[in-house]
Protein backbone atom coordinates (compact mmCIF):
# COMPACT_ATOMS: atom_id res chain seq x y z
CA UNK A 1 0.00 0.00 0.00
CA UNK A 2 1.58 3.23 -1.20
CA UNK A 3 1.48 6.43 1.48
CA UNK A 4 0.88 9.53 -0.08
CA UNK A 5 3.24 12.31 0.47
CA UNK A 6 2.28 15.39 1.97
CA UNK A 7 0.30 17.97 -0.90
CA UNK A 8 0.18 22.14 -0.53
CA UNK A 9 -2.51 23.94 -2.01
CA UNK A 10 -1.52 24.52 -5.70
CA UNK A 11 -2.68 28.41 -4.87
CA UNK A 12 0.65 29.00 -3.41
CA UNK A 13 2.51 27.85 -6.61
CA UNK A 14 0.46 30.38 -8.65
CA UNK A 15 0.70 33.05 -6.01
CA UNK A 16 4.34 32.37 -6.59
CA UNK A 17 5.04 32.14 -10.07
CA UNK A 18 2.78 35.69 -10.38
CA UNK A 19 4.87 36.98 -7.72
CA UNK A 20 8.14 35.51 -10.22
CA UNK A 21 6.56 37.86 -13.34
CA UNK A 22 6.20 40.78 -10.97
CA UNK A 23 9.86 40.80 -9.61
CA UNK A 24 11.16 39.64 -13.23
CA UNK A 25 9.25 42.71 -14.31
CA UNK A 26 10.98 44.81 -11.75
CA UNK A 27 13.92 43.60 -12.73
CA UNK A 28 13.36 44.95 -16.60
CA UNK A 29 12.70 47.83 -15.75
CA UNK A 30 15.72 48.48 -13.99
CA UNK A 31 17.65 48.33 -17.35
CA UNK A 32 14.58 49.50 -19.69
CA UNK A 33 15.38 53.13 -17.26
CA UNK A 34 19.24 52.60 -17.60
CA UNK A 35 19.92 53.27 -13.98
CA UNK A 36 23.41 53.06 -13.25
CA UNK A 37 25.88 52.91 -10.95
CA UNK A 38 25.45 51.45 -7.71
CA UNK A 39 21.91 51.59 -7.79
CA UNK A 40 21.52 50.02 -10.60
CA UNK A 41 23.55 46.89 -9.38
CA UNK A 42 21.90 47.08 -5.97
CA UNK A 43 18.49 46.36 -7.32
CA UNK A 44 19.39 43.76 -9.83
CA UNK A 45 21.08 41.87 -7.10
CA UNK A 46 17.83 42.46 -4.83
CA UNK A 47 15.88 41.32 -7.53
CA UNK A 48 17.92 38.27 -8.46
CA UNK A 49 17.97 37.01 -4.74
CA UNK A 50 13.85 37.38 -3.91
CA UNK A 51 13.47 35.62 -7.22
CA UNK A 52 16.12 32.49 -6.54
CA UNK A 53 14.79 32.69 -2.41
CA UNK A 54 11.42 32.18 -3.90
CA UNK A 55 12.12 29.34 -6.08
CA UNK A 56 14.41 27.49 -3.79
CA UNK A 57 11.92 27.58 -0.94
CA UNK A 58 8.28 27.09 -2.47
CA UNK A 59 9.12 25.07 -6.19
CA UNK A 60 12.58 23.27 -4.35
CA UNK A 61 10.18 22.87 -1.48
CA UNK A 62 12.68 24.24 1.13
CA UNK A 63 9.61 25.83 3.49
CA UNK A 64 8.44 22.50 4.48
CA UNK A 65 11.92 20.61 4.64
CA UNK A 66 13.73 19.94 8.59
CA UNK A 67 15.52 23.08 9.82
CA UNK A 68 18.76 20.79 10.22
CA UNK A 69 18.45 20.15 6.42
CA UNK A 70 17.46 24.15 5.67
CA UNK A 71 20.85 25.02 7.64
CA UNK A 72 23.16 22.54 5.97
CA UNK A 73 22.11 23.76 2.56
CA UNK A 74 22.27 27.70 3.10
CA UNK A 75 25.42 28.01 5.49
CA UNK A 76 27.89 26.71 3.37
CA UNK A 77 26.72 29.59 0.30
CA UNK A 78 26.34 32.11 3.54
CA UNK A 79 29.58 31.82 4.36
CA UNK A 80 31.08 31.84 1.04
CA UNK A 81 29.26 35.41 0.65
CA UNK A 82 30.85 36.83 3.84
CA UNK A 83 34.12 35.23 3.05
CA UNK A 84 33.93 37.70 -0.45
CA UNK A 85 32.46 40.50 1.34
CA UNK A 86 35.85 40.79 3.72
CA UNK A 87 38.60 40.14 0.40
CA UNK A 88 36.17 42.88 -1.33
CA UNK A 89 36.48 45.28 2.03
CA UNK A 90 40.56 44.31 1.91
CA UNK A 91 41.51 44.27 -1.40
CA UNK A 92 41.29 48.36 -1.11
CA UNK A 93 44.04 48.11 1.76
CA UNK A 94 46.08 45.73 0.07
CA UNK A 95 45.81 47.88 -3.51
CA UNK A 96 47.40 50.81 -1.20
CA UNK A 97 49.62 48.88 0.91
CA UNK A 98 51.17 48.01 -2.86
CA UNK A 99 51.51 51.64 -4.24
CA UNK A 100 53.12 52.74 -1.09
CA UNK A 101 55.65 50.40 -0.24
CA UNK A 102 56.28 49.10 -3.20
CA UNK A 103 56.26 52.39 -5.31
CA UNK A 104 54.02 51.40 -7.91
CA UNK A 105 51.85 53.69 -9.46
CA UNK A 106 48.07 53.98 -8.32
CA UNK A 107 46.96 54.46 -11.80
CA UNK A 108 49.29 52.60 -14.48
CA UNK A 109 48.88 53.90 -18.31
CA UNK A 110 48.12 51.72 -20.45
CA UNK A 111 51.11 51.46 -23.24
CA UNK A 112 50.54 52.49 -26.89
CA UNK A 113 50.56 50.07 -29.50
CA UNK A 114 53.25 51.33 -31.13
CA UNK A 115 55.34 50.78 -28.42
CA UNK A 116 54.50 47.07 -29.00
CA UNK A 117 55.65 47.34 -32.61
CA UNK A 118 59.19 48.98 -31.60
CA UNK A 119 59.94 46.22 -29.03
CA UNK A 120 59.49 43.63 -31.73
CA UNK A 121 61.38 45.31 -34.34
CA UNK A 122 64.15 45.77 -31.70
CA UNK A 123 63.56 41.68 -30.98
CA UNK A 124 64.21 41.12 -34.73
CA UNK A 125 67.69 42.87 -35.59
Amino acid sequence: MATEGQQHPIKIYFLIWLLLFVLSFFSYLVDFYHLEGNLRWFLIVVFMLLKAGFIVAIFMHMKWERFALIFGILTPPLALVVLMFLMAIESDYAWSTRVVYMGEDPAPKPESPSHYKKSEEEKGH
